[in-house]
């Protein structure tokens, strides 16, 4: 991600915030501007920024900062940082070129955004150009977009309601979840998913009520027939709610199974509605995971029970977004003496990478958004995370080693080792193998926090300067962190990770 010249990317996230503060408002009352800061880094570490209004009333920041101010410069390899999704093609009026026509054009490399355009005349789609051109997307950090939301709040309040006005007037288009479900009526719904899905969510009325009806509705998971008068559930209600999903979505089930490394095993096929799957997988743990583990070299008193929440966590994000195209392709759950395995059938969502969920930045892109409301709704989940920092926290919070995430090209697949040893078998990396235990929590402990300095390091392990530098140092020979560009002496310099 990084090299010699140019520094980690989050530094320019910093960066382009701070610029994105100076934006001038153009002062129209009907169409607020967006606030939106950018930041132009060259391959040998020079920077350029620009703001919204900086050298003219509503010129994008894009706009200003490659054709106003580097114009003449040769821009191949750059990266770019924009504190807003760039606006699309077609979101402008002719003549003029969107920002992300412009970035292809520049043959920028990468791109990093804040948060995502709501504008009906972007939403996504100056991240789907850039993608398609083959311009490498990353979103900022979690951390700063609530900043940059703050900043926006009245852009956004206005674009999320053109947005609802725009997909009003619009047909809709044809949906896979949709299409698989023209025979079904108000009697495919099990009335104990929807009463869970109301008691999870704090709402008291029952299940068959006007009420409920009206806000299945809204929430686009009903459609009303006025020709017979009824309520007729969409292919996302049948999947949430379906008394017998898997008539419709035979891959709309999670497969299970243990190991439970006695040459015993265990399976089940849960093929409920999804509202009742959470739970019904945690009771099947909590009875396997106990006798699961592979306690022969270990006292059994030491040995902590594998986090509930991580499991769960991990499950129901692989629930909510998968790909539901993939006919046959469940979501499995392996129990193994050394390791858990959650696989999720499709590939990250774009611009969620691998990269970015091995290194816990990655953001909630989901392909199911109305499953995520859901779910989010029942207080399964937070909208606008994948369980990073769930992640992030296994080795602190519970002294278990980080998870390890790849993709298989069918599935997105994370690995929960159980031990040390584990994680030297499944890492995928052949210098993991060079690190003693002590070694691989320090690599653990630099992957959560994503840069650190030799004296962070030193006073989370209460070592001594020099063995915290060994260790570093080691790592960083081994090709398995880097570092932030500084000179190595300067109170600047901090070991990165390279995921």
């Amino acid at each position: 991600m990084t090299d010699n010249k140019r520094k980690t990317p989050k530094i320019y996230m910093r960066m382009a915030v701070d610029v994105m503060k100076k934006s001038i408002s153009e002062g129209k009352k009907d169409k607020p501007s967006p606030h939106v800061g950018v930041v132009l880094v060259f391959p040998d570490g020079r920077v350029d920024t620009a703001y919204r209004g900086e050298l003219r009333a509503g010129d994008h920041a894009e706009y200003t900062v490659l054709d106003k101010k580097n114009r003449h410069r040769e821009l191949s390899g750059c990266w770019l940082f924009a504190t807003l999704e760039p606006c699309a093609p077609g979101a402008r009026n002719a003549p003029k070129v969107s920002c992300a026509e412009r970035i292809v054009n520049a043959r920028i490399a990468e791109v990093w955004f804040g948060i995502e355009d709501k504008n009906p005349k972007v939403d996504n789609g100056g991240i789907a150009y850039l993608l398609d051109n083959a311009v490498k997307v990353h979103q900022f950090d979690p951390e700063f977009h609530k900043e940059i939301e703050d900043v926006n709040k009245r852009f956004n309040t206005w674009a999320e309601m053109k947005n609802t006005e725009a997909k009003a007037k619009k047909s809709k288009p044809k949906n896979y979840l949709n299409e698989k479900v023209m025979v079904t009526n108000m009697n495919s719904l099990s009335k104990e998913a929807l009463q869970k899905f109301l008691t999870k969510s704090g709402r008291r009325w029952k299940p068959n009520s006007d009420i409920v009806l009206q806000e299945l509705k809204e929430m686009e998971l009903l459609e009303y027939n006025e020709k017979t008068n009824k309520y007729l559930p969409t292919g996302n209600a049948i999947l949430l709610f379906g008394e017998n999903p898997r008539y419709k979505f035979p891959q709309a089930a999670v497969k299970a199974k243990v190991d439970f490394g006695n040459g015993k095993f265990g399976a089940e096929t849960f093929d409920d509605p999804l509202t009742l799957i959470p739970d019904k997988v945690e009771d099947w743990i909590k009875k396997v995971l106990p006798e699961s583990f592979d306690r022969s070299k270990f006292k059994a008193e030491k040995i902590p029970a594998f986090p509930m929440e991580v499991i769960r966590e991990a499950l129901i994000n692989a629930i909510v977004h998968r790909d539901y195209a993939k006919d046959g392709a469940k979501v499995q759950l392996e129990i193994k003496p050394d390791r858990i395995i959650i696989k999720s059938p499709g590939g990250p969502v774009p611009p969620v990478t691998i990269e970015s969920m091995n290194n816990f930045t990655a953001t909630s892109w989901s392909r199911n958004k109305k499953l995520t409301f859901i779910f989010n709704e029942m207080g399964y989940m937070e909208e606008s995370e994948i369980g990073m920092d769930t992640f992030r926290s296994l080795r602190d919070k519970h002294h278990f080693p980080l998870p390890i995430i790849n993709y298989d090209g069918s599935n997105v697949i994370v690995i929960f080792p159980r031990t040390a040893d584990a994680v030297k078998k499944v890492s995928g990396k052949e210098a993991i193998d060079k690190l003693n235990e002590a070694e691989l929590v320090g690599y653990d402990f630099v992957r959560s926090r994503k840069e650190v300095s030799k004296k962070e390091y030193a006073n989370h392990f209460d070592l001594s300067d020099k063995v915290a530098q060994n260790q570093l140092r080691k790592m960083r020979d081994l090709d398995l962190i880097g570092d932030n560009g500084e000179p190595l002496k300067s109170n600047k310099y901090k070991y990165v990770d390279k995921e």
